[in-house]
């Protein structure tokens, strides 16, 4: 998978977070990727253009109190990325 793009990448790992985490917010998927509330933010907004189907979950009584839902993968297959995960985070350096 050394040809994974990095960008690609980010919105596979963000994707797979979004399904694997409890109460995928943005605050929460900061802390587990450790980057910066912007790129969490672009990284969602894009992952739409993959075919995914992603939504925020309102939960709760002020605007942002929520997170995020994958309800439709498209034409990725969630299985295979889960069983790649270590090759996606590979590629972004991430341990």
């Amino acid at each position: 998978m050394d040809n994974l793009n990095t960008t690609f990448a980010r919105r596979l790992f963000i994707s797979h977070l979004i399904t694997t985490v409890d109460r995928p917010s943005v605050p929460v998927l900061m802390e587990k990727t450790g980057w910066p509330r912007r790129t969490i933010q672009d990284v969602i907004k894009a992952i739409p253009g993959m075919g995914v189907n992603i939504y925020f979950k309102q939960d709760g009584r002020r605007n942002n109190d929520g997170y995020y839902v994958i309800d439709h993968w498209g034409a990725i297959n969630p299985d295979w990325l889960s069983q790649n995960i270590d090759d996606v985070k590979s590629t972004l350096n991430f341990n």
